[in-house]
């Protein structure tokens, strides 16, 4: 099983009871036994305060035999289980809650974590995202733990570049960077996978990689040159590492860079961002020709994805076919709808066009999503 930071989070969690959350009923008392519903509701509280957990599980169990819709009893039975590594159990639990309080952030987190460790991992980014979204109180700990693992799902998600902001954000509040090196490494080299199951021949690579994000995030540009250097000279043929110098190339010394790009394209034939990249750079050279060939290409290996259909309609624009490149935007808003980039391309198509409307719209979406950014 993977353990990420599983006993601090459930201490976490459990110090702050779920918002709203009421207390249990004391009236009617109900009798299981010789012990009423009150009797073992004390019986449970008392055992989990003095971390005795077998005991706690077993009163909260008998309690929510009695009360099957207890919210507090869901919710400490839900985090004893999730403590006590019983985590396909502990989701049942933390979901039967949720059905109660769905606006519960620390519910979603902890639920999204119990997820993550019986390897649902699809479930469990969606889940965390929406404790996030909730909001988990100014709980700076628990904000960190589920933004980490939130952060390392979206890289194994592919979703590389919003999984490195979240990392970034931890580096921004001061966070110790040690355990952000080889995700960083995962996220910028491209490489979808859980720091747990880097291949062993790719470990280094990786860290060396994760490194120098850090170094270019500190301004730290000498540093950060020498070990794309080393990358370079010690993974010649690795994927993912053309990539990550052409990007950084690209900043510095354009042909450079869609030289690096161009090569890992040829390492590894079905690169989407690598041809996003090229093509968002022959843009801005006013090159179409070059930046929609390479955009069509992204398109054939992935037709659904948003992000070619914004560098799709961008380039449409720019060679004047306004119409082409607004349906290729609306295409990209539906697969994305909370990117605030294709939002913005809309609002200045949509102005341009004369769509009044339209633009009013999308600037509206574009205050609201900013909004939320804030917020979260």
């Amino acid at each position: 099983m993977i353990a990420i930071l599983a006993p601090a989070l459930f201490a976490l969690a459990v110090s702050f009871p779920p918002q709203d959350t009421p207390k249990p009923s004391r009236s009617a008392p109900v009798a299981h036994g010789t012990a009423t519903f009150e009797q073992l509701v004390q019986t449970a509280t008392r055992a989990r305060e003095e971390n005795r957990d077998s005991a706690a599980i077993d009163a909260y169990r008998q309690a929510l035999k009695l009360k099957p819709e207890w919210d507090e009893g869901l919710w400490y039975l839900g985090a004893l289980l999730y403590e006590t590594e019983n985590d396909f159990e502990a989701c049942v639990f933390l979901r039967r809650f949720l059905a109660q309080h769905p606006e519960n952030g620390y519910g979603w987190a902890l639920l999204g974590m119990s997820e993550f460790q019986t390897r649902d991992y699809t479930r469990a980014l969606d889940h965390l995202q929406q404790g996030l979204v909730a909001g988990l109180g100014d709980n700076k700990k628990m904000i960190a733990t589920v933004s980490y693992v939130t952060a390392i799902l979206l890289i194994r998600s592919e979703q590389y570049d919003a999984g490195m902001s979240l990392l970034f954000a931890q580096v921004a509040s001061g966070g110790a960077t040690a355990t952000l090196v080889e995700p960083l490494g995962l996220a910028a080299l491209h490489l979808p996978f859980l720091p747990t199951e880097i291949p062993a021949n790719r470990k280094e690579m990786v860290q060396i990689a994760g490194t120098a994000a850090l170094a270019l995030e500190a301004q730290k540009y000498e540093d950060a040159a020498k070990l794309f250097n080393q990358l370079e000279t010690k993974y010649p043929d690795q994927p993912g590492v053309h990539f990550l110098i052409g990007v950084y190339e690209l900043g510095v010394r354009p042909d450079d860079g869609v030289k690096e790009l161009k090569r890992e394209i040829e390492i590894s034939p079905s690169h989407v961002s690598a041809r996003l990249r090229l093509a968002e750079e022959y843009i801005k050279r006013q090159d179409i020709d070059q930046a929609m060939s390479f955009a069509q290409e992204a398109l054939k290996l992935e037709p659904k994805n948003g992000l070619v259909h914004m560098v799709l309609g961008e380039a449409a624009i720019a060679k004047g076919d306004s119409a082409g490149g607004i349906r290729e935007l609306e295409t990209a808003r539906d697969a994305l709808p909370d990117e605030v980039g294709i939002r913005w391309d809309l609002f200045r198509a949509y102005t341009a066009a004369g769509r009044t409307e339209d633009a009013g719209r999308e600037k509206s979406e574009i205050e609201r999503l900013s909004k939320q950014d804030a917020a979260h």
